[in-house]
């Protein structure tokens, strides 16, 4: 199979997986659209959310997990939704170390998929442009500390970079360690504000937020400066 064709298949097999993925989207919005009103009564209510939580303390932490490791598999997905979730349900603290227990399952299994696969499977979430893109962390020859630095900044790609990874030289105990403490600022922020907000401390909540907006503007012009001056 020549590129053009397989470019041409690759295209096809991406555009399966995402109408599956909105399929699915679909289908689960409308099943909870009856019980909306019924739902958002209940999560109004943080005392009824953790008196669930804390009747099934395991299934609850392996659900919301589960759906966290999802979310980063489909790294199209915007993961601020899950990690307020469990701040929310959990707490700062556990609901901090569940996002962080999923972010290692899921960093884990796409290294080692697309070890296994490789562009094959990347394609089906990102373009050639997103990977070139990339290509002077390739050439790094401290890859390791960079990619800790560009994971440690807020307004970064890193779930592409997660399946980029995959496509280096990197170990896999170094993969996981850069997206586990890459991803607690974006995590802490999101969790404290959820569990501020719980708590009725809107004051914290709204503090939370904006310093989280703050750090992904800054960590937006940060970076593209970051890229520049490690591409010369």
């Amino acid at each position: 199979m020549d590129e053009k064709n397989e470019r041409r298949a690759l295209r096809r097999r991406r555009a399966v997986v995402v109408a599956a993925l909105l399929a699915l989207l679909a289908l689960a919005a409308a099943l909870c659209w009856h019980g909306l009103p019924e739902l958002y009564a209940w999560l109004s209510d943080v005392s009824a959310v953790r008196a669930l939580v804390a009747e099934h303390p395991v299934l609850s932490r392996l659900a919301l997990g589960g759906v966290n490791v999802l979310q980063i598999v489909c790294a199209f997905l915007p993961g601020e939704p899950i990690e307020l979730a469990c701040g929310y349900a959990f707490g700062f603290l556990e609901g901090t170390l569940v996002c962080l227990a999923a972010s290692a399952v899921a960093s884990g299994a796409i290294f080692l998929a697309v070890r296994r696969w490789g562009w094959s499977l990347v394609g089906l979430f990102f373009d050639r442009s997103n990977l070139e893109r990339f290509t002077w962390l390739r050439n790094t020859r401290r890859l390791e500390v960079v990619m800790l630095v560009v994971f440690l900044i807020p307004g970064t790609p890193k779930d592409f970079l997660t399946y980029f990874a995959g496509l280096t030289r990197m170990r896999l105990a170094h993969v996981l360690a850069i997206t586990t403490l890459g991803r607690i600022p974006s995590i802490v922020t999101s969790t404290v504000a959820a569990s501020a907000f719980g708590a009725g401390n809107y004051g914290l909540a709204v503090g939370a937020v904006a310093v989280a907006v703050v750090l992904a503007a800054a960590g937006g012009a940060l970076y593209k400066r970051f890229e520049a001056q490690v591409r010369e």
